[in-house]
């Protein structure tokens, strides 16, 4: 009997050891995209603890745990929703504690509809969450294009939840949020048609096995997807854990708007800029006081409109609209919105750089504010259309984007409108395009011939938008005002 009660206790000691071995031992991931971390001592600012959700999360005991127990939480976006931490092991927490969760984030643009899937770890229950990936799918037209017909519109976000319900595992899709947040497209439209929509979205997410928020479909204001846009940038670019506050600027040209933000280094930029252009954004235990704006009207398909003179034009049946910024022989019927516009180049006329830039001229000329800063030397990231111009044009690969200064913009537009021939092809609207964003970032925001940009379609694989922005929005309930 003693030496039965020997090894006995020599295996309880053994099995004691090998717990502890396991219970402490750290646990290295592999991430595809490993995104900077970060801790805080606020836990104000930390991601919501998990919701338990039926039926309860089996948890097996601590001994077991090879790779540590993914716990996947749905995550709390307003009150009244009392959020509740969950049991996950009995104390001590083991230091190598994570879990995984997801975030559903739609982009409806005037251009298109994206679905941001994004994939991220909690590694530090008191710390920023790792971003591990994105999933991203787009389908064409945007949601605007479907005025009269919410019911055609509402089957899109069907086309893309089915992307979703293929990247999330099943047992997450009562606990992953599910948003859609639309831009200058449904801005544009009257206020029925665009709430008819809304409604339309609205009824399919309800109908989907994701977990709906409240408010979870609404148009955004321009300022936050500016401020929302920066964030995404800053942090990807990891320049929102740095204590110097170093930070880029942002240059979004979508479709319908276009937005400019950065984080003013002169006080002069604040004191002359317009009250409504300056906002104070709090998260991440930091406060930041922006210059942002969004011009609605101002981005490249609604600045197309505007320089051939359509926008908001009547008798769209039987007009031709004609511009210096589009081949002679070009003709054709170009559908933005929910209208059907007849353009074409002048037969008999002339066409090139210098007389299309008189035209785009009147759209920005005194409507764009210049703020006294970006006539110094910050960098900014510019994406969206200024990116797709710019690989259209040949100035940048698509594959690696680029920096370029703003006369490389001038230089390769006055190429292109000079050989419009061979670059129909690409795009008939390519000169008018290029001659557009030239104008603007020189005669709009005043930005000198040397100011450099960094024309970028994805920061660490993940696309530069303010969706990812608007997901942290959610998550840490940052404060916009």
């Amino acid at each position: 009997m003693p030496q039965q009660m020997l090894l006995l206790s020599l295996w309880l000691l053994a099995g004691f050891f090998l717990a502890e071995a396991t219970y402490y031992s750290p646990h290295v991931y592999s991430l595809r995209h490993r995104i900077y971390s970060h801790r805080t001592s606020n836990m104000d600012n930390q991601l919501p603890p998990e919701v338990p959700t039926e039926p309860p999360v089996h948890i097996e005991p601590a001994v077991e745990v090879q790779p540590p127990v993914e716990v996947h939480p749905p995550v709390e976006f307003r009150p009244p929703i009392e959020i509740q931490p969950p049991v996950l092991f009995e104390p001590p927490r083991p230091f190598n504690y994570s879990r995984v969760f997801h975030g559903i984030m739609f982009d409806a643009g005037s251009s298109g509809t994206r679905i941001h899937i994004y994939k991220f770890i909690q590694k530090d229950p008191a710390g920023l969450p790792v971003l591990d990936n994105e999933m991203y799918h787009a389908v064409k037209p945007g949601l605007s294009a479907y005025a009269d017909k919410p019911d055609v519109g509402g089957d899109t976000i069907r086309q893309l939840l089915k992307v979703a319900k293929k990247t999330i595992p099943k047992e997450e899709w009562r606990q992953t949020p599910v948003v859609l947040k639309a831009t200058a497209g449904l801005r544009l439209l009257p206020v029925e048609k665009a709430r008819a929509l809304l409604d339309e979205v609205k009824e399919v997410f309800d109908e989907s096995p994701f977990y709906v928020p409240e408010n979870s479909v609404s148009i955004m204001n321009g300022t936050n997807e500016g401020v929302l846009a920066w964030v995404t940038v800053n942090f990807l670019t990891g320049h929102l854990y740095a204590k110097t506050k170093r930070t880029v600027g942002i240059l979004d040209l979508g479709g319908g708007s276009t937005q400019i933000t950065f984080l003013p280094k002169s006080k002069k930029t604040v004191v002359t800029a317009p009250p409504s252009y300056i906002a104070r954004i709090d998260m991440f235990n930091s406060t930041y006081e922006l210059y942002t704006h969004s011009y609605l009207g101002n981005g490249l398909f609604a600045a197309r409109l505007a320089t051939l003179g359509a926008l908001g034009a009547d008798g769209l049946d039987w007009k031709v609209f004609t511009s210096s910024c589009l081949p002679k022989k070009f003709r054709e019927e170009w559908t933005f919105g929910e209208k059907t516009y007849k353009v074409s180049g002048i037969p008999d006329g002339y066409a090139g750089y210098k007389l299309c830039y008189y035209e785009v001229m009147r759209v920005v000329k005194g409507i764009i504010h210049q703020p006294f800063e970006v006539k110094g030397n910050s960098i900014f990231y510019a994406f969206s259309y200024y990116f797709d111009r710019a690989v259209d044009s040949g100035l940048i690969d698509a594959s690696r984007g680029g920096l370029v200064e703003v006369r490389d913009f001038k230089k390769r537009a006055k190429e292109v409108c000079n050989k419009m021939t061979k670059y129909r092809p690409i795009s008939p609207y390519l000169c008018m395009d290029m001659t557009y964003i030239t104008c603007l970032l020189k005669e709009g925001f005043g930005f000198k011939d040397s100011t450099v940009l960094q024309l970028t379609k994805k920061v660490n694989n993940v696309e530069t938008s303010w969706a990812l922005g608007a997901t942290f929005d959610h998550f840490h309930k940052l404060n916009i005002h």
